[in-house]
């Protein structure tokens, strides 16, 4: 096809796979927020978001199962925090991925000017 840029991902490593599976969704998002900054209980978290507390633990479990939250016991309590080494990690990998795409656009626009130069 002419005049088309194709980005691909390739060698997405999996556990990068199950981190945007698990971001993908809005509450799984809003959940992470929640937790970005300082630990809170299950069912502190299931009160902000408004869903009970069975909903809110598998949105959490999906969310731990990717490494995206860590979590802990306290006496009767799970506390849920933000894995921000996890979360860089991902920041890295889109970091990158754009970096490189933005650069073969460039590269494409560049490309396609200098042939229209040519054709003139």
């Amino acid at each position: 096809m002419r005049n088309c840029l194709y980005i691909a991902m390739e060698g997405s490593p999996h556990h990068l796979d199950d981190q945007f599976k698990a971001l993908a969704s809005p509450v799984r998002r809003r959940l992470l927020r929640l937790v970005r900054d300082e630990e809170r209980s299950v069912n502190q978290l299931a009160q902000s978001l408004g869903a009970s507390q069975p909903a809110t633990s598998q949105h959490l479990a999906v969310l731990r199962d990717a490494g995206l939250v860590s979590v802990r016991s306290h006496g009767r309590s799970r506390l849920y925090r933000a894995d921000h080494v996890q979360l860089e990690a991902a920041r890295r990998f889109f970091d990158d991925y754009w970096s490189s795409a933005l650069d073969r656009l460039a590269e494409a626009a560049q490309s396609a000017a200098a042939r229209r130069r040519t054709a003139s």
